[in-house]
């Protein structure tokens, strides 16, 4: 039986894309990905999936700011039901997921975080650990529950910094990590090597 995949997005979709190629390079065990969605209309991850041929589709989240609105939530419940995933991978998705949502996906969620958790919650985590003037930076693949950025660490991967260089390059390097680490993990969970906490599935 084939691994659905559903990725949710709001910006320019290059994490989304790492994992549509990985993908038709056949680098997702049995993983597939079946749509894309996102909370903006003019996101780039729309745009990235119709290149791929894949389903695509703007879901109004119901409001602005960074929760939904209950008919907004509904929208999404719905919709990605509907393709009953095996997975739902939030690649810079810029909204607060609910435990309504969670326990609708019970251990089937999974979030990449720009900085290498617990360190640096919340938005433009590399620019809070630029600021913190660590040597140190990456990324995250984690379950997804309702703290935000607090879930179970599946795997993460880590560059350095040099303080005396232009912020861009570790922007870059952070890039980079994103699009190895997440096609790794997706594709770990796929094929049954990495399973979620047994709390998640309660």
């Amino acid at each position: 039986m084939p691994f659905n995949i559903v990725i949710l997005g709001s910006g320019r979709g290059s994490n989304a894309e790492a994992l549509l190629k990985a993908e038709q390079r056949g680098e997702l065990g049995g993983g597939q990905i079946v749509a894309l969605f996102a909370d903006q209309p003019q996101a780039g991850i729309l745009d990235v999936g119709r290149a791929f041929n894949k389903h695509v589709a703007y879901i109004d989240p119901g409001r602005k700011g960074a929760r939904f609105s209950a008919d907004g939530e509904d929208a999404y419940l719905a919709t990605i039901n509907a393709l009953q995933p095996d997975l739902v991978v939030l690649a810079g998705f810029m909204r607060i997921i609910s435990g309504r949502f969670i326990a609708a996906f019970k251990g089937r969620v999974i979030n990449l975080h720009p900085s290498l958790l617990p360190s640096f919650t919340g938005l433009d985590a590399l620019g809070q650990a630029i600021a913190a003037g660590v040597r140190v930076a990456g990324c995250t693949v984690h379950w997804v529950t309702p703290e935000m950025d607090s879930g179970p660490i599946i795997d993460q991967a880590a560059f350095r910094i040099d303080p005396a260089a232009d912020p861009q390059l570790a922007r870059q390097a952070l890039t980079t990590a994103e699009h190895a680490l997440l096609p790794k993990v997706v594709t770990a969970i796929a094929n049954g090597e990495v399973k979620p906490p047994v709390l998640l599935l309660q």
